[in-house]
């Protein structure tokens, strides 16, 4: 099985040493940067399997320097702040970051946050195709592809289509969509979605998912994600 190789961004030396030893005892392989500069350098030259940034950091901080991974790819992104302030926490996650975590952190809440969000990333763990009304619209559940007006989603071959142009997304937007279109017209709550997509107890902070579907409203169309008040989401069949 092959290492994890995780960048993690962290000025501060005793929290940066203090971590790369608890992260390498659990069998991780860590690259540390104390700035957001050579953090993106470190990026571009090793192309890690998930990234830890903390908010800030000098020369980039870690929002900034998400975005620019963010751009080039769908890598995990992690946050790390030393406040659970709103606006922290949602600019990271408008940024790209698929998580967020606010110090001071345990290492082993840390270490399960990490296994969490690359789970997330094995594909194999998805939805099931053919919801109800999978078959509505065009769409074909037997090769996997489900239409939903202009919206293809090719549920096999982890591909998505909007008027015959493809969507890029992460692979955590990717799962949110697909546990939409595995039950398009029903309302899906907030605390199902952590669940089936974050596969984490957020303890009830469900930021994470409102700014993800937000996220995702920008690449397939504002009006395809309908916002019921008081219960949660649902796409539009």
């Amino acid at each position: 099985m092959a290492e994890t190789h995780v960048l993690f961004v962290e000025d501060d030396d005793v929290i940066r040493e203090a971590t790369t030893l608890a992260l390498e005892r659990d069998g991780f392989v860590v690259t540390a940067m104390p700035d957001g500069l050579s953090g993106l350098e470190s990026f571009r030259a090793n192309r890690p399997d998930i990234a830890l940034l903390d908010v800030m950091v000098p020369g980039m901080d870690g929002v900034s320097l998400c975005r620019r991974i963010r751009d080039e790819s769908t890598v995990p992104v992690i946050m790390l702040s030393a406040r659970a302030d709103s606006i922290d926490v949602v600019l990271g996650l408008e940024a790209g970051a698929d998580d967020y975590v606010t110090k001071p952190f345990d290492g082993s809440v840390l270490v399960a946050r990490i296994r969490a969000v690359l789970r997330r990333f094995d594909h194999s763990g998805g939805p099931q195709n053919g919801g109800p009304n999978a078959a509505d619209n065009g769409s074909d559940p037997e090769r996997g592809v489900l239409s939903f007006g202009d919206l293809e989603v090719d549920t096999e071959g982890m591909e998505v289509r909007r008027a015959g142009a493809a969507v890029a997304l992460t692979p955590t937007e990717m799962r949110l969509l697909l546990e939409f279109s595995s039950a398009p017209g029903t309302v899906l709550s907030r605390d199902r979605l952590l669940e089936r997509v974050w596969d984490y107890d957020w303890g009830g902070d469900t930021r994470v998912v409102d700014v993800h579907v937000q996220r995702l409203r920008t690449k397939i169309g504002q009006d395809r994600i309908e916002t019921v008040r008081g219960f949660g989401y649902k796409l539009k069949a």
